[in-house]
């Protein structure tokens, strides 16, 4: 692999393999990460990264864009067609950038906004208070009910009829269950909100028709292209035909320059590889796999929040096992087992050294594991956490994982 770095650039050659090591030997739980095809490698590191494209197809301010034009305009379309929308713009670079493209398309500053808190599940760009989002608009914030771990919408709608939001994101980066886009849409249409969707963590599982998509009820939605969707790091935004033009003015000239025509290629191959057949059994297999693997965690006395989920994403609380989820994850990295830290709703302890550990099962899933490795992997986590200072156990953890991790190849990694 990397013959020409490896000649040219011997320090950057051996970090890259050595992440190349890192990821065929070890598993991956982060919830949004994942392994792309080698296709998407391939157009991710082309000569589409040569090419400035400042406008869009048709109406570019640079000439020789005939071939980028055709590339893009396959991105939209296959983005519509994947997810039932009206229009698509695929020009985001991620998607921090791309959510707030969509504030700067459709509110004022100071308008105030209904989202999910951070630490309930949400995400920096849903109005974390020191972030711009959390600056520029006025964002009253939802949470989880504390009993059962999961959104109330008689509580969304008390406080949408009190504040009369200007917009009602629903979306999350840390949320276990399913959302009920139907509902969120009533509530908003009985204020007179707009709505958006951030479906960054599950876009793979809606393509994949494993869960329901928001694109029929909301005006707008944002999804990253990496995660469950299995694409490159970007993002795109899908909205009605009626916020087409406003959307396409704030990613440009608004709040970006030159799109990224080699990730855009990139999207276009990952949407490709998402409308074929096998997809959709990659989306169902992704959910069976967590709620195995929530199962089996549960067995072995770990309390979940919400008691579970229904999307490929757990959030665990490791208060009961009087291990905070920092020294966790450190253990498990020992091991090879890479997941995060996270804060639980109501957490008492700092972000940076939080109650609970978030984990989930694309990229397991992309090398072909199913569910009798998710009991192979509950029963790891069970045994580092509960002797996570303990070398000798990580050490004999981390070669039955190397062991198990040879029989599943990571696409695109040839060592």
């Amino acid at each position: 692999m990397y013959e020409t770095i490896k000649s040219q650039d011997p320090g950057v050659y051996g970090s890259m393999i050595a992440e190349a090591k890192r990821q065929s030997e070890g598993i991956e739980l982060i919830p949004s990460e994942n392994y792309v095809s080698q296709a998407v490698l391939e157009a991710n590191g082309s000569i589409l990264t040569n090419k400035y494209s400042e406008g869009y197809p048709g109406k570019r301010y640079y000439g020789g864009q005939e071939n980028v034009d055709v590339i893009e305009n396959l991105a939209i379309d296959r983005a519509k067609q994947l997810f039932g929308a009206e229009h698509a713009n695929v020009q985001p670079y991620s998607g921090s950038p791309a959510n707030t493209a969509i504030y700067f398309a459709l509110l004022e500053f100071g308008d105030t906004v209904m989202g999910l808190r951070l630490d309930h599940g949400g995400h920096i760009t849903h109005g974390l208070p020191i972030a711009f989002s959390g600056r520029a608009y006025h964002f009253v914030q939802y949470g989880v009910n504390p009993e059962t771990g999961t959104i109330d919408m008689d509580e969304v709608r008390k406080m949408a009829l009190e504040h009369k939001p200007k917009m009602i994101v629903a979306g999350f980066t840390a949320y276990p269950r399913d959302i009920e886009w139907k509902k969120f849409k009533e509530i908003a249409d009985e204020v007179g909100a707009l709505t958006m969707a951030d479906i960054s963590h599950t876009a793979g599982l809606i393509a994949g028709k494993a869960l329901e998509s928001p694109v029929p009820y909301f005006d707008v939605v944002m999804t990253t292209t990496h995660k469950t969707l299995r694409g490159p790091r970007g993002a795109i935004i899908l909205c009605k035909e009626k916020y087409a033009k406003a959307i396409d003015k704030a990613v440009f000239p608004g709040l970006q320059g030159g799109p990224h025509e080699h990730a855009i290629a990139a999207k276009a191959v990952a949407f490709g590889e998402a409308l074929k057949p096998e997809f959709k059994e990659y989306a169902m297999q992704v959910r069976k796999n967590a709620y195995h693997l929530a199962e089996e965690m549960k067995k072995r006395g770990f309390k979940l929040v919400s008691d579970g989920t229904d999307t490929h994403l757990i959030l665990a609380d490791l208060t009961s096992r009087n291990v905070p989820g920092k020294l966790a994850q450190q253990a498990l990295d020992e091991t090879g087992i890479t997941l995060n830290k996270n804060t639980v709703p109501n957490d008492p302890r700092s972000p940076f050294d939080p109650s609970g550990i978030r984990l989930g099962t694309p990229a397991v899933t992309t090398r072909g594991m199913k569910e009798a490795e998710m009991e192979k992997i509950a029963e790891w986590i069970d045994r580092v956490i509960a002797d996570a200072e303990n070398t000798a156990n990580l050490k004999t953890v981390k070669k039955e994982v190397e062991e198990l991790c040879s029989k599943f190849p990571v696409p695109g990694i040839k060592l």
